[in-house]
């Protein structure tokens, strides 16, 4: 029977072996990294995990472990008074998530600071029949393992069910792809597959907004700079195997616009969701400003900007420039929303950008309308939409 696992990128579980596109350069400075991620205390105090185990006696011991370098280890072990249990620890700087554990049975969840859980269990169903209150972020987490392991238990994966499901769970990890839970979602694994498979160009993207939104939303988190560097070495996996890739327009109907925040040149964090939610046209233009067509095509950008910005359109370019330097020069006179993402790790499977320039234009319900391949016909196709 396939069994659910939460694989942290950060390395691998004490059961499989981790995965080749996961971190194994990183491990030397990893345990470093997570240890103090664990022992960062805040003044003292402390998160507490109690509630009962049906059935479970005075005798039954129950750990609480959490996630180093990929094993998990435990924080405490108590003994069970009357089928009720309490954990106590001190509190930490970022989300965490942490298990229940009981034999080979484990019920996860997140903790953040100081968060009292409570979870009510029962001894012989112990991962299954169980509940948890005390945090949004918590009964989101429960709801998820709870659902997968329906479909799990009848090894219903490609049913039309299990499809509609997974688009349903993507909707809703995208539209809060920060959280703890967004993050343990896109690393949770049935047996030794991934449930998002980095392989596949629509989970890739998904993990890609899950790395995007780490970025800008948790910079200091431990876990973002890792993330990122995943994604880089994925994607230059990817662009390597993938020479030739199709050049058609964005197929994301099950989570459409793939949200993505960068800064622009005044520091302002930008959400590509939110430009789009505005009842705008937007272009979409992806660039490298250091490059000899980019003159031209900012003249010609810039000429659409100002006959039609009164009109409702709005430009949201990412530049691929690795320099700053370079880039803020370039940029310091438009009139637009210009931003960088470097080596485009934010934005470039997000987007399948496989060439640059590249535009999307996006109409005022913000919806994904088409790719421009030819730029001299950029104003012509405008008119459709302004």
């Amino acid at each position: 029977m396939n069994k659910l696992i939460f694989l942290d990128k950060l390395g691998c579980t004490s059961e499989y072996p981790i995965q080749a596109w996961i971190f194994s350069r990183f491990a030397p400075i990893l345990a470093v990294v997570m240890m103090t991620l664990m022992c960062s205390c805040n003044g003292g105090n402390k998160f507490k995990v109690s509630g009962t185990v049906d059935g479970a006696g005075d005798t039954t011991v129950l750990y609480l472990e959490t996630n180093l370098n990929g094993m998990w280890y435990p924080i405490d072990s108590v003994s069970t008074d009357g089928d009720k249990f309490s954990f106590k620890a001190d509190a930490i700087d970022y989300p965490n998530i942490y298990r229940l554990v009981h034999g080979e049975d484990a019920i996860y969840f997140p903790i953040d600071s100081i968060d009292n859980l409570e979870i009510n269990t029962d001894i012989k169903n112990f991962a299954e029949n169980y509940t948890i209150s005390g945090s949004v972020d918590a009964e989101r987490m429960m709801k998820f393992d709870k659902e997968l392991a329906k479909f799990v238990k009848a090894g219903d994966f490609s049913s039309e069910a299990f499809k509609k499901w997974k688009e349903a769970t993507s909707r809703e990890l995208v539209s809060d792809a920060k959280s703890i839970v967004s993050y343990y979602i896109v690393n949770k694994y049935i047996g030794t597959k991934p449930l998002y498979d980095p392989e596949d160009n629509s989970d890739f993207k998904i993990i890609g907004a899950v790395t995007n939104a780490f970025s800008a939303y948790r910079p200091n988190d431990p876990r973002t700079p890792y993330l990122i560097e995943a994604y880089k070495d994925k994607l230059r996996i990817r662009r390597a195997a993938n020479g030739n890739i199709a050049r058609d327009t964005i197929q994301a109907p099950q989570t459409g616009i793939l949200d993505f925040s960068l800064s622009d040149k005044m520091g302002k964090l930008q959400s590509f969701k939110e430009v789009c939610s505005q009842g705008k046209v937007v272009i979409l233009n992806f660039t490298i400003q250091n490059e000899s067509f980019s003159p031209s095509l900012n003249k010609l950008l810039n000429d659409v900007f100002n006959k039609y910005h009164s009109k409702g359109l709005e430009i949201y370019q990412v530049s691929f420039d690795d320099d700053e330097t370079t880039w803020r020069r370039a940029v310091a006179r438009l009139p637009w929303i210009v931003t960088r993402d470097s080596n485009g790790v934010v934005t470039a499977l997000l987007y399948n950008v496989t060439e640059i320039p590249m535009i999307y234009l996006i109409n005022r319900k913000g919806d994904i309308v088409g790719r421009v391949e030819n730029i001299d016909l950029l104003e012509d196709t405008l008119k459709k939409y302004l």
